[in-house]
Protein backbone atom coordinates (compact mmCIF):
# COMPACT_ATOMS: atom_id res chain seq x y z
CA UNK A 1 0.00 0.00 0.00
CA UNK A 2 2.73 2.29 1.07
CA UNK A 3 5.35 2.07 -2.45
CA UNK A 4 9.11 2.95 -1.76
CA UNK A 5 8.84 5.52 -4.23
CA UNK A 6 5.96 7.53 -2.84
CA UNK A 7 7.49 7.65 0.87
CA UNK A 8 10.74 8.81 -0.60
CA UNK A 9 8.96 11.45 -2.34
CA UNK A 10 6.74 12.41 0.86
CA UNK A 11 10.23 11.94 3.16
CA UNK A 12 12.43 14.18 0.72
CA UNK A 13 9.90 17.25 0.37
CA UNK A 14 8.66 16.96 3.69
CA UNK A 15 12.30 17.57 5.34
CA UNK A 16 13.37 20.07 3.22
CA UNK A 17 10.17 22.35 4.41
CA UNK A 18 10.50 21.61 8.38
CA UNK A 19 14.53 21.31 8.07
CA UNK A 20 14.51 18.57 10.42
CA UNK A 21 15.05 14.56 8.92
CA UNK A 22 11.55 12.37 8.37
CA UNK A 23 11.52 8.82 7.51
CA UNK A 24 9.34 6.74 6.54
CA UNK A 25 9.06 2.94 7.31
CA UNK A 26 6.35 0.00 6.14
CA UNK A 27 4.78 -1.79 8.21
CA UNK A 28 7.76 -4.19 9.48
CA UNK A 29 9.87 -1.37 10.49
CA UNK A 30 12.02 -0.84 6.94
CA UNK A 31 13.01 2.30 6.04
CA UNK A 32 11.35 2.95 2.75
CA UNK A 33 12.07 6.91 2.72
CA UNK A 34 14.28 9.51 4.25
CA UNK A 35 15.30 12.97 3.84
CA UNK A 36 18.93 11.44 4.53
CA UNK A 37 19.12 8.37 1.35
CA UNK A 38 21.77 6.69 3.26
CA UNK A 39 19.02 5.63 5.78
CA UNK A 40 16.79 3.78 3.26
CA UNK A 41 16.67 0.37 3.28
CA UNK A 42 17.68 -0.09 7.04
CA UNK A 43 15.64 -1.59 10.55
CA UNK A 44 14.25 1.40 12.22
CA UNK A 45 13.31 -0.84 15.25
CA UNK A 46 11.20 1.90 17.34
CA UNK A 47 8.38 1.63 14.28
CA UNK A 48 7.98 -2.57 15.25
CA UNK A 49 5.99 -1.06 18.51
CA UNK A 50 4.85 1.58 17.26
CA UNK A 51 2.84 -0.18 14.42
CA UNK A 52 1.97 -2.88 16.62
CA UNK A 53 0.14 -0.43 19.50
CA UNK A 54 -0.38 2.09 16.94
CA UNK A 55 0.50 4.79 19.55
CA UNK A 56 3.62 7.59 18.81
CA UNK A 57 6.54 7.00 20.95
CA UNK A 58 9.56 9.82 21.51
CA UNK A 59 13.03 8.93 22.05
CA UNK A 60 16.23 10.86 23.35
CA UNK A 61 19.61 10.34 22.92
CA UNK A 62 19.60 7.51 25.72
CA UNK A 63 16.80 5.50 24.33
CA UNK A 64 17.79 5.98 20.78
CA UNK A 65 20.92 4.24 21.58
CA UNK A 66 19.08 1.35 22.82
CA UNK A 67 17.06 0.99 19.82
CA UNK A 68 18.68 -0.55 16.97
CA UNK A 69 18.31 2.19 13.59
CA UNK A 70 16.93 4.65 15.65
CA UNK A 71 17.86 8.36 16.40
CA UNK A 72 16.37 10.73 18.97
CA UNK A 73 13.30 11.95 17.76
CA UNK A 74 10.06 11.26 17.61
CA UNK A 75 7.67 8.19 15.80
CA UNK A 76 4.17 8.24 14.71
CA UNK A 77 1.76 5.63 12.90
CA UNK A 78 0.47 6.02 9.41
CA UNK A 79 -2.55 4.63 9.62
CA UNK A 80 -4.89 3.90 6.45
CA UNK A 81 -8.59 2.11 6.71
CA UNK A 82 -8.08 2.01 10.61
CA UNK A 83 -4.80 -0.16 9.94
CA UNK A 84 -1.29 0.45 10.86
CA UNK A 85 0.82 0.42 7.35
CA UNK A 86 4.20 2.05 8.75
CA UNK A 87 5.51 4.81 10.38
CA UNK A 88 6.89 8.75 10.01
CA UNK A 89 10.24 9.35 12.73
CA UNK A 90 11.33 12.78 12.58
CA UNK A 91 14.77 13.03 13.54
CA UNK A 92 15.97 15.61 16.09
CA UNK A 93 15.46 16.56 20.42
CA UNK A 94 12.32 15.62 21.00
CA UNK A 95 11.04 18.70 22.32
CA UNK A 96 11.93 20.45 19.19
CA UNK A 97 10.29 17.51 16.60
CA UNK A 98 7.56 17.37 18.41
CA UNK A 99 5.35 20.20 17.37
CA UNK A 100 5.68 18.44 13.94
CA UNK A 101 4.58 15.17 14.41
CA UNK A 102 1.02 15.42 14.14
CA UNK A 103 1.10 17.63 11.11
CA UNK A 104 3.68 15.33 8.92
CA UNK A 105 1.82 12.66 10.31
CA UNK A 106 -1.61 13.60 9.05
CA UNK A 107 0.04 14.97 5.73
CA UNK A 108 1.52 11.81 5.44
CA UNK A 109 -1.47 10.41 5.87
CA UNK A 110 -3.16 12.63 3.36
CA UNK A 111 -0.99 12.10 0.67
CA UNK A 112 -1.55 8.16 1.16
CA UNK A 113 -5.03 8.16 0.51
CA UNK A 114 -4.53 9.90 -1.92
CA UNK A 115 -2.11 7.54 -3.68
CA UNK A 116 -4.11 5.04 -3.20
CA UNK A 117 -7.29 6.34 -4.45
CA UNK A 118 -5.50 7.86 -7.67
CA UNK A 119 -4.07 3.79 -7.67
CA UNK A 120 -7.14 2.73 -7.20
CA UNK A 121 -8.89 4.67 -10.09
CA UNK A 122 -6.25 4.11 -12.78
CA UNK A 123 -6.52 -0.09 -12.18
CA UNK A 124 -10.31 0.23 -12.88
CA UNK A 125 -10.01 3.34 -15.47
CA UNK A 126 -7.00 -0.18 -17.26
CA UNK A 127 -9.90 -2.96 -16.44
CA UNK A 128 -12.68 -0.80 -18.10
CA UNK A 129 -10.57 -0.42 -20.80
CA UNK A 130 -9.81 -4.04 -21.60
CA UNK A 131 -13.39 -4.55 -21.36
CA UNK A 132 -14.51 -2.07 -24.02
CA UNK A 133 -11.54 -3.62 -25.53
CA UNK A 134 -12.73 -7.04 -25.40
CA UNK A 135 -16.19 -6.04 -26.35
CA UNK A 136 -15.37 -4.13 -29.58
CA UNK A 137 -13.06 -7.43 -30.57
CA UNK A 138 -15.71 -9.72 -29.42
CA UNK A 139 -15.54 -12.99 -31.63
CA UNK A 140 -18.24 -15.73 -30.04
CA UNK A 141 -15.78 -18.15 -31.27
CA UNK A 142 -12.84 -17.18 -29.30
CA UNK A 143 -14.19 -16.64 -26.40
CA UNK A 144 -17.92 -17.06 -24.76
CA UNK A 145 -20.07 -13.99 -23.61
CA UNK A 146 -20.84 -15.24 -20.54
CA UNK A 147 -17.46 -14.94 -19.19
CA UNK A 148 -17.39 -10.61 -20.45
CA UNK A 149 -20.59 -10.62 -18.64
CA UNK A 150 -18.83 -12.35 -15.78
CA UNK A 151 -16.04 -10.28 -16.01
CA UNK A 152 -17.99 -6.62 -16.24
CA UNK A 153 -19.61 -7.53 -12.99
CA UNK A 154 -16.99 -7.88 -11.15
CA UNK A 155 -16.54 -4.44 -12.31
CA UNK A 156 -19.82 -3.90 -11.27
CA UNK A 157 -20.72 -3.71 -14.89
CA UNK A 158 -24.29 -5.61 -15.98
CA UNK A 159 -24.26 -5.85 -19.38
CA UNK A 160 -27.53 -7.11 -19.36
CA UNK A 161 -28.84 -4.18 -19.50
CA UNK A 162 -30.10 -2.31 -22.38
CA UNK A 163 -27.08 -0.11 -23.69
CA UNK A 164 -26.20 1.92 -26.51
CA UNK A 165 -22.36 2.38 -27.58
CA UNK A 166 -20.97 5.94 -28.60
CA UNK A 167 -17.28 6.49 -29.54
CA UNK A 168 -15.35 10.27 -29.18
CA UNK A 169 -12.74 11.48 -31.54
CA UNK A 170 -10.68 14.01 -30.59
CA UNK A 171 -8.53 15.49 -32.81
CA UNK A 172 -5.98 18.65 -32.93
CA UNK A 173 -7.32 21.33 -35.49
CA UNK A 174 -5.72 21.76 -38.51
CA UNK A 175 -5.14 25.25 -37.64
CA UNK A 176 -3.61 24.45 -34.34
CA UNK A 177 -1.20 22.34 -36.04
CA UNK A 178 -0.58 24.67 -38.48
CA UNK A 179 -0.17 27.81 -35.89
CA UNK A 180 3.11 26.21 -34.22
CA UNK A 181 0.81 24.31 -31.85
CA UNK A 182 -1.05 27.50 -30.49
CA UNK A 183 -4.76 28.43 -30.16
CA UNK A 184 -6.16 31.12 -28.29
CA UNK A 185 -8.07 31.23 -24.80
CA UNK A 186 -9.85 34.13 -23.78
CA UNK A 187 -7.92 36.12 -25.56
CA UNK A 188 -4.36 35.21 -24.67
CA UNK A 189 -2.36 32.89 -27.37
CA UNK A 190 -1.67 29.00 -25.82
CA UNK A 191 -0.09 26.29 -26.11
CA UNK A 192 -2.60 23.97 -27.97
CA UNK A 193 -2.49 20.85 -25.64
CA UNK A 194 -1.27 17.29 -26.94
CA UNK A 195 -4.29 14.54 -27.00
CA UNK A 196 -1.28 12.55 -24.50
CA UNK A 197 -1.85 14.98 -21.88
CA UNK A 198 -5.23 16.19 -21.87
CA UNK A 199 -6.80 12.34 -22.12
CA UNK A 200 -7.54 12.33 -18.16
CA UNK A 201 -9.36 15.81 -18.65
CA UNK A 202 -11.29 14.04 -21.78
CA UNK A 203 -12.37 11.17 -19.82
CA UNK A 204 -13.48 13.19 -17.25
CA UNK A 205 -15.75 15.58 -19.60
CA UNK A 206 -16.70 12.60 -20.90
CA UNK A 207 -17.59 10.86 -17.66
CA UNK A 208 -19.43 14.35 -16.63
CA UNK A 209 -21.91 13.85 -19.09
CA UNK A 210 -22.46 9.68 -19.25
CA UNK A 211 -22.42 9.62 -15.20
CA UNK A 212 -24.10 6.68 -14.71
CA UNK A 213 -22.62 4.63 -12.13
CA UNK A 214 -23.16 1.83 -14.76
CA UNK A 215 -22.12 4.02 -18.03
CA UNK A 216 -18.74 2.23 -18.97
CA UNK A 217 -16.46 5.32 -20.13
CA UNK A 218 -12.56 4.41 -21.37
CA UNK A 219 -9.90 5.60 -23.52
CA UNK A 220 -9.70 2.91 -26.24
CA UNK A 221 -6.80 4.40 -28.28
CA UNK A 222 -4.77 8.01 -28.31
CA UNK A 223 -7.67 10.49 -29.15
CA UNK A 224 -10.74 8.49 -29.11
CA UNK A 225 -12.86 7.39 -26.21
CA UNK A 226 -15.67 4.97 -26.33
CA UNK A 227 -18.89 5.15 -23.78
CA UNK A 228 -21.41 1.66 -23.16
CA UNK A 229 -23.81 4.04 -22.40
CA UNK A 230 -26.80 2.61 -20.05
CA UNK A 231 -30.41 3.56 -21.62
CA UNK A 232 -32.68 4.79 -19.46
CA UNK A 233 -36.66 3.80 -20.41
CA UNK A 234 -37.86 6.42 -22.69
CA UNK A 235 -34.36 7.78 -23.72
CA UNK A 236 -34.60 9.45 -27.37
CA UNK A 237 -32.61 9.13 -30.16
CA UNK A 238 -32.28 13.01 -30.07
CA UNK A 239 -31.36 13.53 -25.97
CA UNK A 240 -28.20 11.57 -26.87
CA UNK A 241 -26.95 13.03 -29.54
CA UNK A 242 -27.75 16.30 -27.75
CA UNK A 243 -25.46 14.91 -24.78
CA UNK A 244 -23.15 14.62 -27.19
CA UNK A 245 -23.04 17.87 -28.82
CA UNK A 246 -22.78 18.77 -25.31
CA UNK A 247 -19.36 16.73 -24.99
CA UNK A 248 -18.42 17.76 -28.19
CA UNK A 249 -18.68 21.34 -27.55
CA UNK A 250 -16.92 21.46 -24.18
CA UNK A 251 -14.08 19.69 -25.43
CA UNK A 252 -13.83 22.51 -27.83
CA UNK A 253 -14.06 25.41 -25.22
CA UNK A 254 -11.56 23.57 -22.26
CA UNK A 255 -9.31 22.14 -24.68
CA UNK A 256 -9.07 23.82 -28.48
CA UNK A 257 -10.06 20.74 -29.86
CA UNK A 258 -11.69 18.94 -31.94
CA UNK A 259 -14.32 16.16 -31.26
CA UNK A 260 -16.81 14.42 -33.12
CA UNK A 261 -19.32 11.37 -32.07
CA UNK A 262 -20.74 8.39 -33.29
CA UNK A 263 -23.89 6.44 -32.11
CA UNK A 264 -24.55 3.04 -32.88
CA UNK A 265 -27.88 1.50 -31.64
CA UNK A 266 -29.48 -0.26 -28.78
CA UNK A 267 -28.60 -4.17 -27.25
CA UNK A 268 -28.71 -5.63 -24.57
CA UNK A 269 -26.01 -8.85 -24.98
CA UNK A 270 -22.29 -8.66 -25.73
CA UNK A 271 -22.80 -9.95 -28.74
CA UNK A 272 -25.27 -6.83 -29.71
CA UNK A 273 -22.98 -4.59 -27.59
CA UNK A 274 -20.09 -5.22 -30.10
CA UNK A 275 -22.53 -4.37 -33.19
CA UNK A 276 -23.30 -1.65 -31.31
CA UNK A 277 -19.74 0.00 -30.83
CA UNK A 278 -18.81 -1.11 -34.53
CA UNK A 279 -21.33 0.47 -36.07
CA UNK A 280 -20.73 3.65 -33.13
CA UNK A 281 -17.19 3.71 -35.37
CA UNK A 282 -18.78 3.29 -39.04
CA UNK A 283 -21.38 6.60 -38.24
CA UNK A 284 -18.02 8.24 -37.27
CA UNK A 285 -16.67 6.85 -40.45
CA UNK A 286 -19.36 7.44 -43.22
CA UNK A 287 -20.74 11.04 -41.10
CA UNK A 288 -17.39 12.51 -41.82
CA UNK A 289 -17.36 11.56 -45.82
CA UNK A 290 -21.34 12.87 -45.86
CA UNK A 291 -21.75 15.55 -43.53
CA UNK A 292 -18.40 16.86 -42.59
CA UNK A 293 -19.33 19.64 -41.03
CA UNK A 294 -21.17 17.78 -38.12
CA UNK A 295 -19.94 16.88 -35.03
CA UNK A 296 -22.60 14.12 -34.00
CA UNK A 297 -23.67 11.41 -36.26
CA UNK A 298 -26.02 8.30 -35.64
CA UNK A 299 -25.51 5.03 -37.78
CA UNK A 300 -29.39 5.07 -38.26
CA UNK A 301 -29.39 8.04 -40.78
CA UNK A 302 -26.53 6.20 -42.25
CA UNK A 303 -27.52 2.67 -42.61
CA UNK A 304 -28.25 2.87 -46.12
CA UNK A 305 -24.66 4.08 -46.71
CA UNK A 306 -23.16 1.53 -45.02
CA UNK A 307 -24.90 -1.12 -46.70
CA UNK A 308 -23.57 0.81 -50.00
CA UNK A 309 -19.54 1.12 -48.66
CA UNK A 310 -19.84 -2.96 -48.58
CA UNK A 311 -20.30 -3.48 -51.84
CA UNK A 312 -17.21 -3.27 -54.02
CA UNK A 313 -15.86 -0.37 -55.07
CA UNK A 314 -16.24 -0.95 -58.94
CA UNK A 315 -19.56 -1.65 -58.48
CA UNK A 316 -20.08 1.79 -56.70
CA UNK A 317 -18.65 3.38 -59.07
CA UNK A 318 -20.84 1.51 -61.79
CA UNK A 319 -23.39 2.80 -60.90
CA UNK A 320 -22.24 6.18 -60.24
CA UNK A 321 -21.06 6.49 -63.96
CA UNK A 322 -24.02 4.64 -65.85
CA UNK A 323 -26.64 6.46 -63.57
CA UNK A 324 -25.63 9.61 -63.13
CA UNK A 325 -22.79 10.54 -65.84
CA UNK A 326 -24.82 13.21 -67.95
CA UNK A 327 -26.24 14.94 -64.97
CA UNK A 328 -22.62 14.41 -63.26
CA UNK A 329 -20.89 16.58 -66.12
CA UNK A 330 -23.41 19.60 -64.96
CA UNK A 331 -21.68 22.13 -63.16
CA UNK A 332 -24.41 22.28 -60.75
CA UNK A 333 -23.93 18.41 -59.97
CA UNK A 334 -23.65 19.30 -56.07
CA UNK A 335 -26.77 20.80 -55.90
CA UNK A 336 -29.05 18.33 -58.81
CA UNK A 337 -27.38 16.07 -56.01
CA UNK A 338 -28.49 16.92 -52.77
CA UNK A 339 -32.26 18.01 -54.37
CA UNK A 340 -32.66 14.25 -55.40
CA UNK A 341 -31.38 13.12 -51.96
CA UNK A 342 -33.16 15.63 -49.96
CA UNK A 343 -36.76 14.22 -52.72
CA UNK A 344 -35.96 10.92 -51.24
CA UNK A 345 -35.33 11.61 -47.60
CA UNK A 346 -38.33 13.68 -47.46
CA UNK A 347 -40.72 11.19 -48.73
CA UNK A 348 -41.23 12.52 -51.96
CA UNK A 349 -42.95 15.36 -50.77
CA UNK A 350 -42.03 18.75 -52.54
CA UNK A 351 -42.66 20.97 -49.16
CA UNK A 352 -40.83 18.97 -46.79
CA UNK A 353 -37.24 18.57 -49.27
CA UNK A 354 -37.34 22.70 -49.82
CA UNK A 355 -36.78 22.77 -46.20
CA UNK A 356 -34.40 20.46 -46.00
CA UNK A 357 -32.50 21.96 -49.10
CA UNK A 358 -33.45 25.60 -47.35
CA UNK A 359 -34.23 26.99 -50.42
CA UNK A 360 -37.61 27.76 -52.54
CA UNK A 361 -40.29 24.99 -53.53
CA UNK A 362 -39.83 26.68 -57.20
CA UNK A 363 -36.39 26.10 -56.44
CA UNK A 364 -36.77 22.15 -56.44
CA UNK A 365 -39.02 22.57 -59.12
CA UNK A 366 -36.58 23.81 -61.33
CA UNK A 367 -33.59 21.16 -60.33
CA UNK A 368 -36.05 18.61 -60.55
CA UNK A 369 -37.34 19.54 -64.38
CA UNK A 370 -33.58 19.66 -65.19
CA UNK A 371 -32.85 16.40 -64.14
CA UNK A 372 -36.03 14.76 -65.76
CA UNK A 373 -34.94 16.44 -68.88
CA UNK A 374 -30.78 15.09 -68.82
CA UNK A 375 -32.04 11.82 -67.57
CA UNK A 376 -34.94 11.10 -69.66
CA UNK A 377 -36.73 10.10 -66.90
CA UNK A 378 -39.70 10.75 -64.47
CA UNK A 379 -38.53 11.55 -60.76
CA UNK A 380 -41.82 10.34 -59.49
CA UNK A 381 -41.29 6.85 -60.78
CA UNK A 382 -39.92 5.34 -57.25
CA UNK A 383 -37.72 2.85 -58.94
CA UNK A 384 -35.76 5.56 -60.92
CA UNK A 385 -35.79 7.54 -58.17
CA UNK A 386 -34.23 5.32 -55.84
CA UNK A 387 -32.01 4.34 -58.11
CA UNK A 388 -30.36 8.03 -58.57
CA UNK A 389 -31.11 8.10 -54.62
CA UNK A 390 -28.38 5.19 -54.07
CA UNK A 391 -25.73 6.79 -57.10
CA UNK A 392 -25.98 9.84 -55.55
CA UNK A 393 -24.84 8.09 -52.02
CA UNK A 394 -22.46 6.48 -53.40
CA UNK A 395 -20.84 9.33 -54.75
CA UNK A 396 -20.73 11.43 -51.81
CA UNK A 397 -18.80 8.07 -50.69
CA UNK A 398 -16.55 8.50 -53.43
CA UNK A 399 -17.11 6.66 -57.05
CA UNK A 400 -17.22 7.46 -60.29
CA UNK A 401 -14.22 7.28 -63.21
CA UNK A 402 -11.58 9.64 -64.09
CA UNK A 403 -13.59 10.56 -67.19
CA UNK A 404 -16.75 12.21 -65.97
CA UNK A 405 -14.96 14.14 -63.87
CA UNK A 406 -12.73 15.08 -66.66
CA UNK A 407 -15.85 16.44 -68.46
CA UNK A 408 -17.16 18.57 -65.53
CA UNK A 409 -13.91 20.31 -65.42
CA UNK A 410 -14.04 21.10 -69.17
CA UNK A 411 -16.97 22.10 -69.61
Amino acid sequence: MLSPSLAQEIAGDTSAVIGFNVLITDAEGMVIGSGDSSRVGTFHEASVEVVRSQEPATHDASQAQRLRGVRPGVTLPLIAGGQAVGTVGITGTPTQVRRFGLLVKRQTEILLRESVMLRSRLLAERAGEKLLADIAAYDPEVVEGDFLVFRAAELGFDLRLRRVAVVFEVTVPATAAHGQGTHRQGGHRQASPTLALVRSELLRTVGEVFADPQDIVAATAPGWIGVLHRLPAGRSAESLAADCRRVTDVIAVQDGLAARAGIGEAAASVGGLHDSYQDACEALRLGTRVAGGAAVHLITDLRVHQVLTAVGQSARNRLVDRTTADLRAQPDWPALRDTITAWCESGFNLVRAAEALHVHRNTVVYRMNKIEQITGRPLRAHRTTMALYLACLADQLGGGDATVRRRRRVR
